[in-house]
């Protein structure tokens, strides 16, 4: 019981976390930000769900498979993340750029934030497998893929031919594959 209430204090306690960063582009037009905070909010209820199956049977393939994968997660968003600190030139918040990225890992894929999600998630639930954890990890793909594609609306209108150029030379999230 007691470590129920902890996880429901973890969850709340991350939801309000989640309404703080994602409160700027939430209140945007035509935004992609509800859409993330329920992302943001189905791979916390994974990661909770799973969290004490995390280092049961550390060296099973399906643990060591989950750690590489969420290894591949931070170095995805570590490297999204500083490319588009350093390139650009957002007003406010990361995702509002002016300047097109296209180089560092945005040259092989075009949404690697939203990549690190999935990977986030897989590896997660790679953690345990069951049917919560199947839902959730659907969920959050699913929504990582929706976020995706209304930013990428959002892109062409801003960039136009050239981010439409950009599509044709580079994947979503898996480099010459997806």
């Amino acid at each position: 019981m007691t470590i129920l209430i902890i996880k429901l204090v973890v969850f709340a306690v991350g939801t309000a976390g989640v309404v703080f960063i994602s409160f700027y582009s939430a209140g945007r037009l035509r935004s992609y930000g509800l859409i993330r905070f329920f992302t943001f909010e189905s791979i916390l209820a994974l990661i909770l769900v799973n969290v004490d199956y995390w280092f049961r049977d550390p060296f099973s393939i399906a643990q060591i498979i989950s750690w590489i994968i969420l290894i591949a997660s931070i170095v995805t968003v570590s490297s999204g993340f500083n490319i588009l600190r350093k390139l650009g030139e957002s007003e406010h918040v990361i995702d509002d750029t002016r300047v097109l990225v296209t180089s560092g890992i945005y040259r092989y894929i075009r949404h690697p934030l939203y990549g690190s999600l999935i990977l986030l998630a897989v590896g997660v639930f790679l953690k345990d497998i069951s049917p919560l954890s199947i839902a959730l990890t659907l969920i959050a793909c699913i929504l990582s893929v929706a976020i995706a594609r209304v930013e990428e609306k959002d892109d062409v209108r801003k960039f136009g031919e050239e981010y439409l150029s950009y599509m044709r030379k580079t994947k979503m999230f898996i480099p010459f594959i997806i």
